[in-house]
Parts: structure tokens; C-alpha cells; sequence
């Protein structure tokens, strides 16, 4: 039986249960037989690996190495992988380079077949470095399999956090957040945003995401969220009007609750 964790209750009551149980019931994930046997085959031929090619050729490795970047949908997208792993992160004008999903970078750049005259793959402690991902992301996966709001917001917790930290223009953060499909919902959400946010021009949708962050956490920059408050603040948010939207249409009842709502988010 594969692992399926244990989420006893909706919304915000089942997501602070599943943080207070998190780190347990990541280490019950790992010690399956099923877990072990990836670790065990990823750390014993990942070294052995030459070329982007050699590895779209081993479904095992590559499915433990786009796994690890949340890419694991793309398996059967061979050429495409092929691609983005050959042309390396060091021309602008490369295949991941011009994606907006900058997961893609994040997998070329670790293995650096296009950028490194010897693959980073060769190197000690690469498995290390690629495995911890791999079991996180496969915990989200499966969390994602009960309640997909919940996979949304770990993502989230874990790459905006990691997003803010970083150097650069604020803006440039944001294109990041408006170019993942998990952080923008969770945004989007989060911010009342209407379904029909992602249709509109790419530089007004900027606009319009900092004018409501800045209204609900109080500035217009990723930067803030290094801010464990307000990280919080945005998972609890997101979570809450996740579920509203669930279970109410535009009736009398969801307009009660949202007005639930905005005094839980102030």
C-alpha cells in the first residue's frame, strides 16, 4: 500500500494538525520499503550518469531527480527535458532560462550538463543534495492526493520563504511567484484575486498583486515574507478562503463567511 498521511479534519484545523505531525509523518514516508529503494538505486547510479541523455534514459533516475523539483508531470516529456538539462542556465537565451516555471532553471542548473565540462552529478554528495528534495516533495505529493489547498500552501511556506531571501528587484520576485502555478494560486487566493487575474496582461497583473499585498500584509514585497508572522498570515488566509470557496457559490452563506473572513486576516 502506498503511504497516504494522516489529515483528520478540513481547512485550517486539518492544516495546524498536519504541521504538528509533519515531522513525523515525513520520516514514516521515508522508512517505506518503496522510499528506500529509490534512495538506494538514485545514490548507487546517479555517478554513473554522462549526459542529459543518458538520463532522460533511466526512467528510475529521472523520475527521483524531477520529482525533486515539483516536475515530476513532465516523465514522458523526454525531448523537452532533454532540452532544458543540454542547454544549461548560463545563456540568457536558454530553453530554462525562457520558461517562466523557474523549476526548470533550478533542475539544469543542478546538474549543470550544459553549463559544467564535468556534470555536477559526478560530483560527492550530489545525492545528498537531491534526495531531501525528493522525499519533501513526494510528502507534498501525497498531501496533494488528499487535499491539494495543503500541498499549495507547504509550496508555498517553502519557496517564498526561500524567494525572499534572495537578492534582486522586487519585481523580478514577483514574476517568479506570477511564472509557478502553486504560488500563484496561493496569491491569488490569498488576495481575493478573481479567476480571471491570469488572463490579464502580464506587467498589469504586477501591479495589481502588489496594490492587494500591500493592502493585506501591509508592503508590496516578497522580501516581507522572510517575516515568520507574516508568512503565516498568508498560508492562514490562503487556507481559509480556499475552503470558503469550496463549499459556497455566491450565496447569502458565503457572503457571511466572508465576512468571517476578514476579520480572521486582519
Amino acid at each position: 500500500m502506498s503511504f497516504q498521511p494522516v489529515i483528520p479534519f478540513s481547512g485550517y484545523a486539518g492544516w495546524a494538525f498536519l504541521k504538528r505531525t509533519m515531522a513525523t509523518q515525513q520520516a514514516t514516508l521515508d522508512s517505506t520499503a518503496a522510499a528506500k529503494r529509490d534512495e538506494a538505486y538514485f545514490r548507487a547510479n546517479i555517478g554513473k550518469i554522462d549526459s542529459a541523455e543518458e538520463l532522460i534514459a533511466d526512467r528510475r533516475l529521472l523520475s527521483v531527480a524531477l520529482t525533486a523539483f515539483g516536475l515530476e508531470s513532465d516523465i514522458n516529456n523526454k525531448a523537452f527535458i532533454r532540452k532544458v538539462l543540454e542547454d544549461g542556465t548560463l545563456d540568457k537565451g536558454s530553453l530554462a532560462n525562457r520558461l517562466a516555471n523557474k523549476q526548470y532553471q533550478k533542475l539544469s542548473a543542478a546538474f549543470g550538463f550544459g553549463d559544467q565540462l564535468v556534470p555536477l552529478n559526478k560530483l560527492s554528495g550530489f545525492a545528498d543534495k537531491i534526495l531531501p528534495q525528493y522525499s519533501t516533495q513526494k510528502f507534498e505529493a501525497a498531501v496533494g492526493e488528499q487535499n491539494n489547498e495543503y500541498r499549495v500552501a507547504l509550496n508555498a511556506e517553502r519557496e517564498i520563504a526561500a524567494l525572499a531571501t534572495k537578492t534582486g528587484s522586487e519585481d523580478a520576485k514577483w514574476y517568479t511567484v506570477l511564472g509557478s502555478s502553486p504560488l500563484r494560486e496561493a496569491f491569488q487566493t490569498a488576495l481575493g484575486l478573481p479567476s480571471s487575474f491570469a488572463a490579464i496582461d502580464l506587467d498589469k497583473q504586477l501591479e495589481m498583486i502588489k496594490v492587494k499585498a500591500k493592502s493585506v500584509f501591509g508592503a508590496d514585497t516578497i522580501s516581507q515574507f522572510t517575516d515568520s508572522a507574516k508568512m503565516e498570515k498568508l498560508v492562514r488566509t490562503y487556507i481559509v478562503r480556499a475552503e470558503i470557496g469550496a463549499v459556497n457559490s455566491g450565496t447569502s452563506a458565503g457572503s457571511a463567511a466572508l465576512k468571517l473572513l476578514s476579520g480572521l486576516v486582519r
